[in-house]
């Protein structure tokens, strides 16, 4: 093999073996944005959780879609990542949702905060960079 092509071969292979990372690492950028995007829809749906308690006498029918809604977007947020600090503030979400769904199933107020301060936590984890 003449001193050319070896050099080109080199050149190719080493092309190669940058590449396998940064298409890795793209990946696990995307997933960070994924998780972002679906942090930002569940901040969304928490806010409308909490307009709904606060005008529950008016429509109590409205709490729980926000709740389904903050659920449906925690569980897509586990299909896509395997973050554990990730799968740790989903956990706590998701513990906040229920006790929240438990209240207004029993006619209680709830509090939201929990909810709140939870769906922060998920933020700023999602949150690339």
């Amino acid at each position: 093999m003449s001193r050319r092509r070896a050099g080109t071969a080199a050149a190719a292979a080493a092309a190669a073996a940058l590449a396998v990372p940064v298409l890795a690492g793209c990946s696990a950028v995307d997933r960070a944005l994924d998780c972002a995007g679906t942090a930002s829809a569940v901040a969304r749906s928490v806010d409308d959780l909490q307009q709904a308690v606060s005008d529950a006498g008016e429509d109590p029918t409205r709490a729980d879609q926000a709740l389904d809604r903050i659920d449906k977007n925690l569980s897509k947020i586990d299909k896509e990542t395997d973050d554990g600090d990730v799968g740790k503030s989903v956990s706590r979400l998701r513990e906040a949702v229920d006790s929240v769904r438990t209240d207004v199933e029993a006619g209680r107020t709830p509090s939201t905060k929990p909810v709140v301060e939870a769906a922060d936590e998920l933020t700023k984890v999602c949150t690339p960079g």
